[in-house]
């Protein structure tokens, strides 16, 4: 059996997620880790939503930093490539044009805070999310302005983490949110992977 990645979103999870995770050779979780309880500590990588309003919130509220899920991580990553989301600055202006500071890039604060406190630090290859692009396409979303951090997340660690029989644990998974997301295409899109068992959703029965 390979090893289980927990990716853990910040909607609710339950006791089978936390016994997952408290199982898994390593959890991943997302910005402020919203969903951490008593195992916040058992947090490998957090992911980071490096560009816009959230990224600049996180650096500059130190209450970002103090966090036990934050402080516990050995990584850091940055979903958004710097150079993607310059690009697609222009675009946005005229599609967009309340979105006047979503491609402001904030990796290399993020990428001082996890060197000066020994965590190891990447940014998403901008391939990864442009491949995921082209895969979302399959399902004829309404336009869209970015894949979720989440999705991006899933498909960078089974490109360039996972191998063999390795499995990523889903928890706390809502597809609901920010508009600007695809989300009906992204759970399409998991669809065929929970059904191969490379991803297994852990949801509460009723009377867990």
């Amino acid at each position: 059996m390979g090893r289980l990645f927990m990716v853990v979103g910040n909607g609710d999870i339950g006791r089978q997620a936390r016994e997952a995770i408290a199982d898994a050779h390593a959890v991943v979780r997302f910005n402020d880790c919203r969903s951490a309880g008593e195992d916040a500590a058992r947090t490998d990588i957090v992911v980071v939503c490096n560009t816009g309003r959230p990224g600049k919130k996180m650096l500059e509220e130190p209450g970002w930093r103090a966090l036990p899920s934050v402080k516990a991580a050995d990584e850091i990553w940055c979903v958004r490539d710097p150079q993607k989301f310059a690009e697609m600055r222009g675009p946005l202006s005229v599609s967009h044009p309340e979105l006047d500071d979503f491609c402001d890039d904030y990796s290399e604060g993020f990428r001082a805070y996890a060197e000066g406190q020994g965590k190891g630090f990447r940014v998403v290859p901008r391939d990864v999310h442009e491949r995921l692009d082209a895969a979302l396409s399959v399902y004829s979303p309404a336009p869209y302005v970015t894949p979720s951090t989440g999705l991006v997340a899933i498909a960078d660690l089974i490109e360039n983490r996972m191998a063999g029989e390795d499995r990523i644990g889903l928890a706390g998974f809502s597809h609901q949110g920010w508009d600007g997301h695809p989300w009906e295409a992204e759970r399409r899109y998991l669809e065929p992977l929970e059904a191969s068992g490379l991803i297994t959703r852990i949801t509460e029965t009723k009377h867990a």
